[in-house]
């Protein structure tokens, strides 16, 4: 258990000598600090704009001989990851002579020890060892992300920072028993504070939280001036649009649909051909691991015709660039569609619509393809999942694909695609039960051995909103359509079920939230075709259940459910963080909300509940959500990949990204073009057209006949 308190008290002698001679001297107004670095720091530049003085010199030697004695030396590194700072027995025996108190960043040579060895941190997180200030206490936790660790020159005496594999949301819930650990900030025996890593670059290597790595910064610096220090105008490189309490411009929802569109093109994630082969080609693979680096700044952007890429994956590098999912999914297609129509419907840019209507030929011709487009087939009108995988099936991805391809159209008038639309529809209504479920996923051999009747005459039942609900939502709109009483009554009878199975019986993903945040679509499209004493009330029972875990900011906090119904639930070790999907929390009670499975489908279905209802509880919490998400949209001028995003991640209370990392491809800073970025951007443009999705889905005219037609060569009367 160490601090810098706890050092000097385990050294009284080098205390009484060095230190307290220093102690009576802090009557100065200011304190001294000499620096060795180049300038260019992100460390020194916080010093500079804090007015705080201090002398800059270009070497080690310089600093250590002209720094006056019993003052304060910051030994900083800048250089390439495969040196470090260079500490000479001359310099050490200096440093002693003249009473420094020295922090020094990555010393590959120190008196006559010497090391070049050098690690890359991954799943590792910096963990306090022991309390060093208020806002770090013990075990509590930050990320250097991926940043590169030096190994140790020397043995270390008093350690107040490691990494460490471990979960927790921001304390390392179970410890660092049994865990391997790595110092990163510790005392030598002669005193002086080195750090293995450069923590003097922590805005363009973006550690996080914000409040933590300012006040490990101040206690640093406080150490070496000797004085109490306060860094009063502290900002990162990557922000929330807004802070908690600033007034948000009287078009900042307007704004942030238009900075939420180019996001898109920020980030070079529509694909151009001058890249398609260097980068997708390359990197998307069998697409277990589609993984590889940004694009490149300078690359063109493409037009849609050649479809979207996924997004950023939570990894962040220690240049802070994060790497991009090469992975081409159909769902991501037609929900990005969605949000260029909804951009340019909103901000009447033309361009936003030819996207969006290429993106929609685009996947229709490509995920629709072979046996999804032959007549004969059992899979005809499904969607595949991804360009490596379209014989797999996932009915929640059919119908986010399905109801962005129904918004887009609706905004660009067009009904060249409403045939493939209700063959969608119906070809997922064919391939579930008579309950109205789904299941999961389904595969085309599994399809095509059984036949799709088989999987319609089904008493299926799957009481898990993620994967049932969005589907009934399609349901109800193709009822709305044509009057096929079997679709309602199927929904209803789901959504009977539903209710009745909540909460005990209810399966649960990544959290219990994002369930009931799922449900309230259908509820509320269920309420428009059938406005029933009962459906107002199943739909004011579960937006109610989700409301009680709305906070005052307008987030929906995190919940975990039954840990014997999850998919993902709770990190059960230190090992195990970090292997599977996981949940953003760790205990219930953690502020946290997350807009890849929450809070963007909630933005959705309150939405729609409130245009269907009228009810002012509806209007007032979307419209506390609206300015929430208005407020945490990313802003970097520095890091222009994530600029105009959302991340996954965001903890209302510290008012930052942060949470815990332990998903496995999908943690807490990962964006996505599909699920997160498109029904935000879509959302906000319909409540600054004073609308909703079911109206404008509505607003589209089938031709007389055309869902009969379809119904009879897809089900007859099977």
């Amino acid at each position: 258990m160490y601090s810098i308190r706890s050092f000097m008290r385990n050294h009284l002698f080098l205390f009484l000598f060095v230190f307290v001679p220093f102690l009576f001297s802090c009557s100065r107004t200011e304190p001294q600090v000499t620096v060795y670095g180049t300038g260019d720091n992100d460390y020194l530049s916080l010093i500079k704009k804090g007015g705080i003085p201090y002398s800059l010199c270009s070497s080690v030697r310089e600093a250590i001989e002209t720094a006056p004695e019993k003052t304060g030396v910051m030994l900083l590194y800048e250089g390439p990851s495969d040196s470090g700072n260079v500490l000479t027995e001359e310099d050490l025996k200096r440093i002693k002579e003249k009473s420094l108190r020295v922090f020094v960043e990555c010393p590959i040579i120190y008196g006559k020890y010497a090391s070049d060895l050098k690690d890359t941190l991954k799943l590792e997180r910096i963990v306090v060892k022991d309390s060093l200030c208020a806002d770090l206490p013990a075990l509590s936790l930050m990320s250097f992300n991926n940043a590169i660790i030096k190994g140790m020159p020397v043995k270390p005496d008093s350690v107040l920072l490691v990494a460490a594999k471990v979960a927790g949301f921001d304390t390392a819930f179970y410890g660092l028993e049994n865990t391997p650990s790595s110092p990163v900030l510790f005392f030598t025996e002669d005193g002086i504070l080195m750090a293995t890593t450069r923590i003097s670059q922590f805005a363009h290597q973006r550690f996080m939280p914000s409040a933590r790595i300012k006040a490990l910064l101040e206690h640093i610096y406080g150490y070496v001036s000797g004085s109490d220090v306060e860094f009063d105008d502290f900002h990162l490189l990557v922000n929330p649009a807004y802070s908690r309490t600033a007034p948000l411009k009287k078009n900042a929802r307007a704004e942030s649909v238009k900075r939420g569109i180019e996001w898109y093109y920020n980030g070079h994630f529509l694909v151009d051909a001058s890249w398609k082969d260097e980068y997708v080609g390359r990197y998307m693979g069998d697409g277990t691991m589609p993984v590889g680096p940004e694009v490149p700044a300078g690359f063109a952007n493409g037009d849609g015709s050649l479809g979207v890429l996924e997004g950023h994956m939570s990894s962040i590098n220690s240049d802070g660039s994060q790497k991009y999912r090469y992975w081409m999914r159909a769902d991501v297609q037609g929900e990005s569609a969605y949000a260029f129509a909804s951009a340019s419907a909103l901000l009447g840019n033309r361009e936003y619509a030819r996207v969006s209507d290429n993106l929609l030929n685009y996947s229709f011709n490509e995920y629709r393809d072979g046996v999804r487009n032959d007549p004969a087939s059992p899979t005809y009108g499904l969607i595949g999942w991804a360009y490596t995988h379209k014989g797999t099936y996932y009915g929640d991805d059919n119908a986010r694909y399905l109801l962005g391809a129904l918004g887009a159209t609706a905004y660009l008038g067009t009904d060249k695609y409403d045939r493939k639309i209700i063959e969608g529809i119906l070809g997922n209504f064919r391939t579930s039960g008579t309950n109205g479920f789904r299941g999961g996923s389904l595969l085309d051999v599994d399809i095509q051995r059984r036949g799709w009747q088989d999987y319609y005459h089904s008493p299926t039942v799957n009481l898990h909103p993620h994967f049932e609900s969005w589907l009934w939502a399609c349901y109800l709109w193709l009822y709305a359509q044509s009057g096929e009483k079997e679709l309602l009554e199927r929904v209803e009878r789901g959504v009977s079920m539903m209710i009745a199975g909540y909460p005990d019986n209810w399966s649960w993903t990544n959290g219990i939230q994002q369930e009931r945040a799922r449900m309230i679509l259908p509820l509320a499209w269920l309420y428009r075709v059938s406005p029933t004493p009962e459906h107002k009330q199943w739909l004011d029972y579960m937006a109610g259940e989700l409301l009680k875990n709305q906070v005052e900011c307008g987030g929906i906090r995190e919940e975990l459910g039954n840990p014997s119904k999850s998919s993902f639930g709770k990190t059960p070790s230190n090992e195990a963080y970090g292997i599977t999907e996981a949940p953003l929390i760790f205990d219930n009670g953690d502020p946290v909300a997350d807009m890849l499975y929450t809070t963007n489908f909630a933005f959705v279905g309150l939405c729609e509940a409130a245009a269907a209802t009228g009810d002012a509880k509806y209007i007032q919490s979307v419209n506390k959500m609206s300015d929430f998400l208005t407020r945490i949209q990313v802003r970097s001028d520095q890091f222009k990949s994530v600029d105009g995003a959302w991340f996954r991640a965001f903890d209302y209370d510290a008012w930052d990204y942060w949470a815990s990392n332990a998903d496995a491809g999908w943690g807490a800073w990962s964006t996505l073009t599909g699920w997160i970025q498109s029904w935000i951007v879509g959302t906000q443009a319909l409540l600054e057209k004073n609308t909703s999705l079911w109206e404008l889905a509505n607003s589209k005219q089938l031709p007389e006949g055309l869902v009969d037609d379809i119904w009879s060569e897809m089900i007859g009367n099977d």
